[in-house]
């Protein structure tokens, strides 16, 4: 049974690591590495006799002691021990790894034929036998050795100190990192690279050379990665006066990669899907994906590097404050700060996210706080709670203290433990200590599981002008694990406001204030249940609630539909605007989902029509936000909702709802595809992405009818006119829907004309192969089908990463529908395909392994066939990662 590790288990390491000379001798099939290390004892720490080393994976070749042999030295599986070690000492281990065989994409391995690394959480131990741990910090000098046309570049963390030539048609280069950093952060690339090379100054006048190294047929695509580097380095030091500290910054980009991007001090290493970019292969998201991932693997120069984790259950420390600064930088680059309706579409697009991944999470198994308290594989760990909720964690608190109080807590937190590894409440001590406030209660945040609902009731004195809220907060039917981690009520930031009977926000005076001040007002709940009264209230007001979405909660209000109608067209906050439509929607939806799970016809009310009616004519709201608003939930998030998750229901009610919107505004559908047309060059703009995808929203409706004449017609001509993927891929998507309601083959030219056209270019590729799987499909022909003989396709490769994900996650994740088949074909198929990765890369088998956690929510009949698969899964899997996942998903 593999063994659990524990928060509270946590000690000192009893040795620190001072130094590290790295000598790698690179050869695909067997590389050579000499470690020379100089180690010390701990004087923090409690005396251990022997120096214990994890590694993995790796030939022992020999090892010395201040130079000389020791018998003290025994190399063993899972590691190297150093019996009776002396209290300062230099270590030499001379060992040898296989990047070519190295599948698990972890440590040292062979990408497209060149040398890539990544040890975030625990790859360096294949690399060397070392104190693989965070809090052992080291300074690093690297030196490469390489066949000089095989290798031709060799680059390292930190500054280029030494190269030349060797003998034998061999080169070297010599790598220092001034900045001490714990294993997790090395890194090394070799191969045949080309860089897009700029010079910048920084704030202070320092000169700084940025690359971007790609393979030389991707150097046309490098420009936008570029660009938004640079951005990222400017907003980081007019925000927060964080300087670019490397005479060099460098980026890498592999195209066989587990994660987005890893933030290795000065050279981050990335999947090509997050740096590649140009009009002909790059969808509108792919760019503003591209410059949020950039921005954050920047940002965590600081937020991660320059302060980095004690352990890896801090590990939101570093992500969630990451992920909460690329979002505020990616919704300054769009005009945020001075556009608050452009700030809001950003902050809308988060927390959709947010919800479909986070919420379903907390609410499952695998639920754990911000701050875990045990784990068996940390892997499993890169959740959407550790970054997208801790993200949340963070927003909190220049919710509570502005934006300058945030600032200041931020300053206070790099004063304190620049240089350190550190744990969260050491982030949240500095936020209150620069702010002047007890957030002992706060720390609840990071402790406790589930995501919280606040009951909100409301009652307004005609006569004495006061409007009384009540908020109560609990996690309503919060799973096995998320309970078993509760302790109390959080301190929750709720911001308000009152709407009047003539759609303006009313001035806000609370009880016991002397005068008004705000139309939004920030109630911090830090009990169980409080009350709030609002005085000189002239009228009864409509609430506004969890403006700006201030805390990761469910509201639980009950609005009536003519409410929601008038809050969509009415509340001065874009994102509660746009979170009226999305009550609306849902409460139809799930009423039709009840319906069709029952048997019964549809019967769907003209309020959701005439709402949407009011947003896609209503000029004075921007394009993006009209697309965000006229967007219906999932049907995974509808499922999710359901008391019994039937996927089928959720399918056929949204299909109706669709259906009965294309046809109910048909006209409008079309007028605002004309009016949003895009004519001239491309331009990678938000403004130009908001009105491409307004155009294409109205395209994906007319799919929908049942006469998609005007649909193919329109999508025709723009797939063959098209100067953008995005375009042409929205085209193609329209047609792909429109062929599966009628029956027709008017896809077919266009799908074949896609992959002729890009089917050198891996990424667009990948778009083809998930188009086809998140298709919606035909009884003749179920998506399965199509999947299957995809995966006999010249171009499918399961070791690959994003080729794994174009195809099988997408139809496993991306099309419950399909994948949850009344056959159990998907379930089938998911256990194929976990097993399958188990074998060659166990970390993306567990992302897969995922997909069914939630299996106890669904329909007796569903869940029956799901338990089969999972166990299926338990008793054949070998990895940590997959079994972690499956046992706690049968434990639930």
């Amino acid at each position: 049974m593999p063994t659990t590790i524990l928060r509270a288990d946590y000690a000192a390491p009893a040795f620190l690591i001072d130094t590290v000379a790295l000598e790698f001798d690179l050869v695909p099939e067997r590389t050579v590495v000499r470690n020379t290390m100089r180690v010390r004892r701990n004087p923090a720490a409690g005396r251990a006799s022997n120096l214990e080393l994890v590694g993995e994976q790796l030939e022992f070749i020999s090892a010395a002691i201040d130079g000389h042999p020791s018998a003290a030295i025994r190399a063993h599986e899972g590691g190297l021990t150093v019996n009776d070690a002396p209290d300062a000492f230099e270590l030499t281990i001379t060992g040898a790894c296989s990047p070519a065989a190295n599948t698990t994409l972890m440590g040292l391995y062979v990408s497209g034929g060149n040398f890539c690394t990544q040890c975030e959480a625990q790859g360096f131990r294949r690399i060397t036998w070392f104190l693989d741990r965070p809090d052992v910090m080291a300074t690093f000098t690297v030196t490469l050795r390489a066949d000089k046309d095989a290798c031709p570049v060799l680059l390292s963390n930190g500054n280029l100190i030494e190269q030349g030539d060797l003998p034998d048609g061999r080169h070297y280069a010599k790598w220092e990192d001034p900045f001490k950093k714990p294993s997790y952060l090395f890194a090394l690339v070799a191969g045949k690279l080309v860089a897009l090379e700029e010079r910048i100054r920084t704030g202070s006048g320092k000169e700084k050379l940025l690359q971007v190294w790609v393979k030389p047929q991707d150097l046309d695509k490098t420009g936008h990665a570029m660009d938004s580097l640079v951005r990222s380095i400017h907003w980081d030091e007019e925000r927060f006066g964080l300087e670019l500290d490397l005479d060099r910054f460098m980026i890498v980009a592999v195209s066989d990669f587990n994660m987005g991007a890893m933030e290795n001090k000065g050279l981050n290493i990335f999947n090509t899907k997050c740096i590649l970019a140009n009009p002909e292969t790059a969808t509108d998201t792919d760019f503003a994906n591209i410059e949020s991932i950039v921005g954050h693997e920047y940002f965590h120069n600081w937020t991660g590097n320059r302060v980095t984790c004690r352990d890896w259950f801090q590990l939101s420390l570093k992500e969630g404050l990451t992920v909460f600064r690329d979002q505020e930088f990616s919704a300054a680059m769009s005009g945020g700060n001075e556009n608050e309706a452009a700030r809001a579409t950003k902050r809308i697009e988060d927390v959709c996210v947010l919800r479909q991944m986070q919420f379903g999470e907390d609410a499952g198994p695998m639920a754990h706080p911000v701050r875990p308290e045990s784990y068996v594989e940390i892997n499993n760990f890169y959740t959407a709670t550790v970054y997208r909720k801790g993200a949340e964690v963070v927003r909190m608190y220049q919710t509570l203290f502005g934006r300058e109080g945030f600032r200041k807590g931020m300053d206070l937190y790099f004063q304190r433990h620049d240089g350190q590894a550190v744990t969260c409440d050491d982030f949240r001590q500095a936020m209150a200590d620069a702010n002047g406030r007890d957030l002992s209660q706060f720390e609840r945040w990071y402790s406790q599981a589930g995501t919280p609902r606040v009951r909100v009731t409301t009652q307004y004195d005609e006569a004495g002008r006061r409007y009384r809220v009540t908020l109560a907060q609990d996690y309503g039917d919060a799973s096995p694990a998320a309970r078993a981690t509760q302790s109390g009520p959080l301190l929750i930031p709720f911001s308000i406001g009152l709407v009047g009977q003539d759609g303006a926000d009313m001035p806000l005076r609370l009880e016991g204030e002397r005068e008004a001040g705000g139309t939004t007002r920030v109630l911090e709940l830090t009990e169980a249940q409080q009350c709030f009264t609002f005085i000189d209230v002239p009228e009864k007001p409509l609430p506004s609630l969890l403006r700006d979405f201030s805390a990761p909660a469910i509201v639980e209000y009950d609005y009536g539909n003519d409410e929601l109608a008038f809050l969509l067209a009415h509340d001065s906050d874009p994102f509660n605007r746009w979170e009226a439509g999305q009550r609306l929607a849902t409460r139809e939806l799930l009423t039709l989902a009840e319906q069709a799970a029952d048997g019964r016809s549809f019967d769907m009310s003209d309020a959701l029509v005439e709402a949407f009616r009011s947003v896609l004519t209503d000029e004075s709201l921007s394009p993006s936000f009209r697309a965000l608003a006229l967007m219906l939930p999932t049907e995974t998030y509808l499922a999710e909702r359901m008391a019994v998750s039937d996927p089928a229901a959720a399918h056929a009610a949204r299909r109706f709802a669709r259906r009965r919107l294309s046809e109910a505004l048909r006209q409008e559908w079309l007028a605002a595809y004309e009016r949003h047309l895009t004519p001239g060059a491309y331009e990678a703009t938000p403004e130009a992405a908001g009105h491409r995808g307004l155009k294409g929203s109205a395209l994906m409706y007319l799919s929908e009818l049942d006469d998609p004449a005007d649909a193919v017609r329109l999508a025709t001509r723009q797939y063959d006119i098209a100067n953008n993927v995005t375009d042409r891929m929205g085209a193609l998507s329209a047609l792909m829907n429109a062929a599966a309601g009628k029956g027709g083959d008017f896809a077919k030219r266009p799908l074949d004309d896609f992959y002729a056209r890009f089917e050198h270019d891996p990424l667009v590729i990948d778009k083809w192969f998930a188009l086809q799987a998140t298709q919606r499909g035909r009884a003749e022909r179920p998506v399965i089908d199509v999947v299957r003989g995809l995966m006999q396709h010249p171009a499918f490769n399961l070791k690959n990463p994003n080729r794994a994900r174009a195809l099988i996650f997408s139809f496993c994740g991306a099309n419950p529908a399909q994948f949850h088949a009344a056959n159990g074909s998907g379930y089938a198929f998911w256990a194929e395909q976990v097993l399958a990765l188990d074998a060659i890369n166990p970390q993306v088998a567990a992302r897969l392994a995922r997909t069914l956690e939630l299996w106890r929510r669904f329909t007796p009949a569903l869940s029956a066939q799901m338990r089969a698969a999972l166990e299926q899964v338990n008793a054949d899997a070998k990895s940590r990662d997959v079994c972690e996942i499956v046992q706690k998903a049968l434990a639930s």
